[in-house]
């Protein structure tokens, strides 16, 4: 459970202050709920009272959902976020597909959502020219070939040469050279949205702090063993590969 804090000028003392013995006698609140614990009653008042914000703009929001991607007679279920593992993120920041923010503007925790995204409105369409052929020697480890990450099917973290981190999926590898696709995988697809606001609130001092170094994207090559990454870059001992 969350630690208790005040929201909307309601303290957890105010709400003390409001329960009597013949409301718990009658296993009634003031939030129209059932307890029979003075604590949990407290804790459950308090949180309908403070839970119940909109997605606006610079509002921490949780949500699950399901995304489909393809036509409505032929959509496969692409991922999906549960209520044990949420999509969560701040609203507003640009972390998010700007219409997938639109869609869910307004809502509060309890409301469903249902919609659709175009290929333009989502991830674009697919661009033949962002499949490339590199040198095998931009992945090479001391002088070998990295076939232990490099392999068909692969998404392989990347740098262009000014230094911004992109992903690459692994198409194809021939003798001299590994066919990349810098497309987005969702790239061409339509994509349809079903899912539930499960909370609301005003972002912790933590989850600004996560936010911000997520957007920033840390070192971004997501090696195991870099041990002079941070948030200013990768080390010069960094195995991501440079393209």
């Amino acid at each position: 459970m969350r630690p208790l804090t005040k929201k909307n000028n309601v303290s957890v003392a105010q709400l003390v202050e409001q329960l009597t013995l013949n409301q718990w006698v009658q296993g009634s609140s003031p939030c129209g709920d059932t307890y029979f614990d003075r604590r949990l009653i407290t804790v459950a008042c308090f949180n309908k009272q403070t839970e119940n914000m909109k997605i606006t703009k610079n509002k921490f929001v949780s949500l699950t959902y399901d995304l489909y991607a393809g036509e409505e007679s032929d959509r496969e279920l692409m991922e999906s976020a549960t209520r044990e593992r949420p999509l969560s993120f701040i609203y507003g920041l640009g972390s998010m597909l700007e219409l997938f923010e639109k869609n869910i503007s307004q809502l509060e925790p309890g409301d469903k959502f249902n919609f659709t995204l175009a290929p333009a409105e989502a991830y674009g369409e697919y661009v033949q020219e962002h499949v490339v052929e590199l040198p095998k020697k931009v992945f090479e480890i001391n002088g070998k070939f990295n076939d232990a990450v490099v392999k068909e099917g692969a998404t392989l973290p990347m740098m262009d040469s000014n230094g911004g981190h992109i992903n690459g999926s692994v198409l194809e590898i021939k003798d001299d050279v590994v066919v990349m696709d810098f497309n987005h995988p969702l790239a061409g697809e339509t994509l349809n949205f079903i899912g539930e606001v499960i909370d609301v609130h005003e972002p912790t001092e933590q989850e600004i702090a996560e936010m911000n170094k997520a957007m920033r994207g840390g070192c971004g090559c997501n090696c195991d063993e870099c041990d002079d990454c941070d948030d200013d870059g990768c080390g010069d001992d960094c195995d991501c590969h440079k393209h």
